[in-house]
């Protein structure tokens, strides 16, 4: 019978949110409040009967719908896009982001929320929706436009913040308390596992893709994608992350193999199935009578929403070198919550540490902002023009003074060759000192199982960590020789630009060569005293650990060129899954 039960619900639930949807379209609205409408109509709280038996069931698709919605939102998102965005996508998402939360906690609290409600209620108001952004950027034909692409910019920005906010989230709802401390070690582990499942990720699962495509079998890359997906889930869950974390992640993999445009169309009806049902099962939670207990909050912190998001991304924008309508019309079309929003109520209510009342509340300050996304676009070029009529001329002045000298002071030429340089020798290193992290936390954290495993040959505990210790640091070598010569680089490039023959005269090239040699030493020195503290736990006795650098040390001396060799290959492979993906994108 529940299988019948089963098919009754989803046929009811397609067939309601169909209709509902093609009256939503001829109305110009968006699909996604036609589906929430569609959940509405046939939920619990609207009489005269249920249409729907098998609530569990729905609620399990409907997480299947998260995972398909975060999935695809990672594979619109490209490493290259992040790095393309630049200071104003990440000075808006932030503003937007802290400026956000605080108001909506601040909210929380005086309407006399419990404390929990009202953090949540804050980040549910943090994050705008992609999704119902780019549709109304779609159907007003301004995609292509200067402030659309810094909206998307920020919109990535948005996402990745999200996911950290969410991890944080999670924390604080288990210990019950925020203590910054806790906060600086939930970011710092989720970055780390972010850049070393990227790096992964990116060598291994394009030519994965790549191997399945010659077959030239859409059952088999849409059966890979969803093997890999689901797969990867499941291991980011095993770690204690959000399954939201695992789907974004291996979107934004996927997002750099050439088959991204296939595995788009093949990806995009299962998508569209389940984010239905996830929608519908927002509609379901609706109770009409929150909604008239809680109009006054409703109201309330709809305005929030559209004037703080206005003036944090405006401002965000403004001070990032924007002009003054440039930065009102990413303000404005930023101005709303959707998915994720839903996605932390949710989370709130699966933790069971937020109220009944905040999902409905969520859902209908999302309902309204949405409805009103495509105005606020089209009204901020007439209200930039009104704004700029009315103020005063001294004021004007000196914003754009502003913009003039925050141009002025880019470096330009030479300059911002050798900026450009210097970051992309830093962004290498941390990569390789991420990777390296990642192998002695992984050390540490299978340490009693690599233990037992080893006990039938060494008995001796000391002697085991000891084993551990060196395995993970001969793992470790090839990135940090190339961490070791990245350094040098740096640090020659810094000598060459710091000490002018006009000051130090005839000793000028001692100075630079012992500044070249100085800097990368004290540095490896610094990431050393770091591995010891991260893999305390494993850390064997000061003899044997004397031991082990000299291994060390001979095999360096001995592999050095291997090594370079290896890491060369990988690296070389990394950016060519990066670079061929760019060819076949444009």
């Amino acid at each position: 019978m529940h299988a019948i039960s089963f098919i009754q619900d989803l046929a009811v639930i397609m067939l309601v949110a169909g209709v509902v949807t093609i009256v939503f379209h001829r109305l110009k609205q968006p699909v996604v409040l036609g589906y929430i409408v569609a959940g509405f109509i046939i939920g619990p709280h609207t009489p005269p009967f249920g249409l729907i038996h098998d609530e569990d069931t729905i609620k399990t698709l409907a997480e299947l719908g998260v995972i398909f919605l975060m999935f695809c939102l990672g594979l619109e998102f490209s490493l290259r896009k992040l790095f393309k965005v630049g200071a104003t996508a990440f000075i808006a998402a932030f503003l937007e982001i802290v400026l956000m939360i605080w108001i909506g906690f601040e909210i929380g609290r005086w309407f006399g929320w419990s404390t929990m409600d009202s953090l949540f209620l804050g980040a549910i108001l943090a994050i705008s929706s992609t999704t119902i952004i780019v549709k109304a950027l779609n159907d007003l034909k301004m995609k292509n436009e200067r402030f659309a692409q810094l909206i998307f910019g920020v919109l990535i920005v948005e996402d990745i913040l999200g996911i950290g906010i969410i991890a944080l989230l999670s924390g604080i709802a288990v210990s019950g308390s925020v203590s910054s401390g806790e906060v600086f070690s939930t970011v710092g582990k989720l970055s780390l596992f972010m850049i070393v499942a990227l790096v992964i990720g990116i060598l291994l699962v394009p030519r994965l893709l790549a191997y399945v495509a010659k077959f030239d079998s859409n059952e088999m890359l849409l059966i890979t994608v969803l093997g890999l997906c689901f797969g990867f889930c499941l291991l980011v869950v095993k770690l204690e992350y959000s399954m939201v974390l695992g789907a974004f992640l291996i979107g934004a993999i996927m997002a750099e193999s050439r088959q991204l445009l296939k595995i788009e169309r093949l990806i995009e009806p299962v998508r569209d199935l389940f984010s239905a049902i996830f929608f519908v099962a927002i509609g379901l939670m609706i109770d009409p009578q929150v909604l008239i207990d809680y109009a006054w909050p409703i109201v309330v912190i709809t305005l929030a929403v559209v004037l703080g998001k206005m003036l944090s991304c405006g401002m965000g924008a403004f001070i990032a070198g924007n002009d003054g309508r440039t930065s009102l019309r990413v303000g404005m079309g930023l101005s709303q919550i959707g998915e994720f929003s839903f996605i932390i109520a949710a989370l709130g209510m699966t933790l069971q540490v937020t109220s009944d009342f905040l999902y409905p509340v969520a859902v209908a300050v999302s309902a309204i902002t949405t409805l009103l996304t495509p105005y606020l676009i089209r009204a901020a070029d007439p209200l930039s023009q009104k704004l700029g009529k009315v103020m005063p001329q001294r004021l004007s002045r000196v914003l754009s003074l502003y913009g003039e000298w925050l141009r002025s002071i880019q470096p330009q030429g030479e300059g911002a060759m050798l900026a450009a340089m210097i970051r992309r020798i830093l962004l290498q290193v941390g990569v390789n000192l991420a990777l390296v992290i990642a192998i002695f936390f992984s050390g540490g954290y299978f340490a009693a199982r690599i233990g037992s495993w080893l006990s039938e040959w060494v008995t001796d505990v000391s002697q085991q960590k000891a084993l551990i210790w060196g395995a993970a640091l001969l793992l470790s070598l090839p990135f940090l020789i190339a961490a070791y010569r990245k350094l040098k680089a740096l640090s020659m490039l810094l000598a060459e630009m710091g000490v002018k023959p006009d000051v130090a005269g005839r000793h000028t090239q001692r100075v630079r060569r012992v500044i070249a040699e100085v800097i990368p030493l004290l540095s490896l020195l610094v990431i050393f005293l770091l591995l010891s503290a991260l893999s305390a736990s494993i850390l064997p006795t000061n003899e044997l650990l004397l031991i082990i650098a000299v291994v060390a040390a001979v095999v360096v001396a001995v592999l050095w060129r291997w090594f370079i060799r290896v890491h060369s290959k990988m690296q070389i492979a990394l950016l060519e899954t990066l670079e061929n993906n760019r060819d076949h994108s444009h």
